[in-house]
């Protein structure tokens, strides 16, 4: 057996897993290249204290057999002593790889919700508690859980709900999810207050339902905005008639002629999302309205995203100013002579998650197509990765430390970890969910109307006003 042979098969089975590992995932490179390292290290040393135990052992043979045989027994013994203590060696360094991985390896989901806890602990020492009417009747589970998202945020952030419904209907659906004690309790502590409402408003019914149907649940919401006892207001249901709503209770900003759905989108850099508008509240719009959905949504991402200075993107067939239709055309030359925002030109398909933009218009129609399409993707992605995993031993060995990053990939593209959109334009911040929404994008949307009266968005989106452009 050769010396490459033999290292080989005594090489430590946690050594050639942290190669695996180092193989797959970049994300911890530094990390692994220091534990593999420093083992490799402790190999190679216990190697040459190997050999020269054994030169040890032969030169203690020869002198056995020429001088005394209890002086090579002894020079032996110690020999071997030493060759435990490099296998000790190389077994405790084997262990302190393994341990300083495999918390990484096998769960950093858990460690980036723990960080997202920390920032959002911090957030809520440095904000005052607020009050958001929630449409509790809209969306497609609607109410069950819509009222479990609202019972989960109000214990992580510092909200308090006035949930509009039909009692009945909420104390049932409580009853029926677990809920009814914890229900009673937030209301017990001041953090949570039924209002009676009359049916929602349809998914299928015309938006301008909310006309007729005064004391349909939304309408009941958005008075409360209106009325100064709410400071937002979230539905997961007809978004077409919570924007109706909207505009016949709340009103709409000076200077702009139709509000826009802004949604936003992950980038490859998951600190720094794109918010893409409109997503499906104006599926015909003019050049002047795409100028205005630039100037809403500039201000919206320095307000809440806190991007110093964003640049601003129009959706498009092509980079080229020329490109396009007559829409793209006209909107080109608005937003260029812009100068209260960072014009980038025209952006492509492919450039909205890139990250080289902050904000992206386009007219409801596209922005609503591409919407859903993102929605897709997440789950035809992870499907794609799991098909492709290879069979057997060495498939289900990869699957075990590909798990993780593949749950935060769903974490990143799933829009429940988004929420909601801003319905921006309107004279009140209102947060619209998806139809199909649970608690957990109840949870965010929530998260998202918090944030947005935290950093006063609607101070500055009053401002718009003073803009020439909004006056000629």
């Amino acid at each position: 057996m050769g010396k490459e042979t033999a290292q080989k098969i005594n090489k430590p089975r946690a050594i050639r897993r942290l190669v695996i590992w180092y193989k797959r995932n970049s994300a911890v490179t530094s990390i692994v290249d220091s534990a593999a390292s420093s083992a490799v290290t402790a190999s190679n040393v216990a190697g040459n204290v190997v050999s020269g135990a054994g030169s040890v052992v032969s030169t203690a043979s020869n002198v056995a057999s020429n001088v005394a045989g209890n002086v090579a027994g002894n020079v032996v013994s110690s020999a071997e002593s030493v060759v435990n203590t490099a296998s000790s060696v190389v077994s405790n360094a084997s262990s302190l790889a393994k341990n300083t991985l495999q918390p990484l390896v096998f769960d950093p989901l858990k460690r980036l919700q723990n960080n997202d806890n920390i920032l959002e602990r911090v957030e809520e020492s440095q904000s005052r508690r607020i009050w958001i009417a929630v449409d509790g009747m809209g969306g497609d589970y609607a109410p069950g859980p819509i009222l479990e998202g609202c019972l989960e945020a109000i214990s992580r952030f510092p909200i308090n709900i006035k949930f509009v419904g039909k009692i009945e209907k909420v104390k049932d659906a409580a009853e029926k999810t677990g809920l009814a004690e914890l229900l009673e309790n937030e209301i017990d502590n001041n953090r949570l207050e039924l209002i009676d409402s009359g049916e929602p408003i349809g998914m299928n019914e015309e938006a301008t339902a909310v006309r007729k149907r005064k004391n349909a649940s939304i309408n009941v919401a958005m008075d409360l905005v209106r009325n100064n006892k709410a400071e937002a207001v979230y539905s997961a249901g007809n978004s077409g008639a919570m924007m109706a709503s909207a505009i016949f209770r709340i009103g709409r900003l000076k200077g702009i002629d139709r509000p826009a759905i802004g949604a936003l989108f992950p980038t490859r850099d998951q600190t720094r999302p794109v918010l893409v508008l409109d997503v499906g509240a104006n599926t015909d719009c003019k050049p002047s309205y795409l100028h205005q959905f630039a100037l809403l949504g500039n201000i919206y991402a320095k307000d809440v995203l806190q991007v110093k200075k964003p640049r601003i993107g129009l959706l498009n067939i092509g980079e080229e100013e020329c490109k396009g239709n007559d829409l793209s055309l006209k909107t080109f030359e608005l937003l260029s002579s812009e100068k209260s925002f960072d014009f980038g030109g025209n952006c492509e398909g492919r450039d909205v998650l890139s990250g080289s933009f902050d904000v992206v218009v386009c007219d409801g129609f596209t922005g609503n197509i591409l919407l859903k399409f993102l929605e897709s993707v997440g789950g035809v992605l992870l499907d794609i990765l799991r098909s492709e995993l290879p069979r057997g031993r060495r498939g289900k060995v990869g699957s075990a430390f590909l798990k993780s990053n593949l749950l935060r990939i769903k974490k990143r593209l799933d829009h429940a970890e988004h929420g909601g959109a801003l319905l921006l334009g309107v004279n009140g911040i209102c947060v619209i969910g998806h139809g199909s929404s649970k608690s957990l994008s109840v949870v965010s949307a929530l998260r998202l109307a918090h944030s947005a009266v935290n950093h006063r968005v609607m101070d500055n989106l009053n401002q718009l006003q003073k803009l020439q452009v909004l006056n000629s």
